[in-house]
């Protein structure tokens, strides 16, 4: 779509589905499933539907993280659960967050239904070929509740979406590294936030600093050079541009209406304070529904 509904969709629905890493009920879920620690819960949580793979694999799909972050997690986590047995804990888990937070009036109405039944309709057309992340997610069962179909269809749009940001970063030859620094030059995020939570050594970080620089990406101030600029541009129109599919299917009115819909609900999760400071999403205050 030429009028950018894709960028337009993923700010409304990232928050939504950024529940089942910052609400308390999911970090519950996943320690009453006997996870250690948030990163533990974290890499469950979201590894899940790929089943209990090794950590290179899911190394490989989350691309930003260290690979020691990663293997502190998995495989042990699945000593605790098994992968199915995490997915029905993050269903409860979201289906208990949105009551709270978007009261069960909301959750209990036709028109939340339909957002439901809207996203999933989206989430089914979406091309999964050499996105594994979002083909796991979609090969999930439909649930029958609407909070838990809501959130595992915009699950799977958010992690269709990352999967292309994946392949373009690799296409354009930005490693997990440069692609942080970028990110937080860009002014999207913190960058040390980004480097301790994802768990790259100071020198590693600062060697990805140095090649940006030699190419021409980055000042010596840390800001993003013209260069630098135009090739962060690029990497986000083409992942807009890979992200369209799913949304040119459900056509413009009723993307439209999916998006009015969700908009609240956004809103809703931004106003409740869940998302931390200098989040590495990058829907930062004033590009979410309503912010300021």
């Amino acid at each position: 779509m030429a009028d950018g509904m894709a960028r337009f969709l993923w700010e409304r629905y990232e928050p939504v589905h950024d529940l089942v890493y910052f609400a308390p009920e999911a970090q519950r879920a996943a320690q009453r499933l006997g996870m250690r620690g948030f990163w533990m819960g974290y890499f469950a949580l979201r590894a899940a539907p790929l089943g209990a793979v090794p950590p290179s694999v899911v190394t490989s799909c989350f691309y930003v993280f260290h690979p020691t972050r990663v293997a502190r997690a998995l495989p042990d986590a699945w000593t605790y659960a098994t992968p199915a047995d995490v997915v029905a804990a993050r269903q409860e888990a979201v289906d208990e967050a949105m009551t709270r937070l978007f009261g069960a009036d909301t959750v209990g109405s036709a028109a939340f239904a339909q957002t439901a039944d809207l996203a999933w309709e989206t989430a089914a057309a979406a091309d999964t070929t050499g996105r594994v992340l979002a083909a796991a997610n979609q090969a999930l069962e439909r649930p029958d509740r609407p909070t838990a179909r809501l959130w595992q269809a915009l699950t799977t749009l958010r992690e269709h979406r990352g999967d292309s940001h994946v392949a373009v970063l690799v296409a354009l030859g930005i490693g997990p590294v440069e692609a942080m620094v970028l990110k937080a030059a860009a002014g999207e995020t913190d960058a040390a936030l980004l480097r301790e939570s994802r768990k790259w050594p100071q020198e590693e970080w600062a060697a990805a600093e140095a090649r940006l620089r030699a190419d021409g990406r980055l000042a010596e101030d840390g800001s993003l050079t013209p260069a630098g600029a135009a090739l962060r541009t690029e990497a986000e129109a083409l992942t807009d541009a890979a992200a369209e599919g799913p949304w040119t299917a459900l056509g413009a009115e009723r993307t439209g209406r999916l998006a009015a819909l969700l908009e609240p609900l956004a809103h809703a999760v931004h106003e409740a304070g869940l998302m931390p400071a200098g989040n590495p999403v990058g829907l930062t205050r004033g590009t979410y529904p309503g912010g300021r």
